[in-house]
């Protein structure tokens, strides 16, 4: 069946994750999972980690001020569900363009351009 609405506008990330699944030690058994997207992570990343207002973090996601605010608040919800009850926090999928994916098309494309 197709999705309805409109398309999911790839947001822009400048950095991959080092370690994408985090387990907490020390409670028996298998902890349940939580799965933050690599936007989110970027997300996170841009405004707690390297304290860049939420307009500048929008501009280098090439998203809204709006959508940057969602997508950050998802993942503080996120991550602090499972730091609080002692979860799995795994780090995968999304709607997201590498911006270094990004760059490397655009020489492609001029390339392609310059020799037409």
């Amino acid at each position: 069946m197709a999705r309805k609405g409109r398309p999911q506008k790839k947001k822009i990330i400048h950095q991959q994750p080092r370690i994408d699944l985090f387990c907490p030690q020390g409670r028996p058994g298998k902890p349940d999972e939580i799965t933050i997207s690599l936007e989110e992570y970027e997300a996170v990343r841009l405004q707690d980690h390297l304290r860049m207002s939420q307009g500048e973090a929008a501009g280098m996601m090439a998203i809204s001020q709006q959508s940057f605010s969602r997508i950050v608040r998802a993942a503080h919800e996120k991550i602090s569900d499972a730091i609080v009850n002692a979860k799995i926090l795994n780090i995968k999928g999304g709607s997201f363009v590498n911006k270094r994916s990004l760059e490397i098309a655009k020489k492609l494309s001029r390339k392609i351009a310059d020799n037409v």
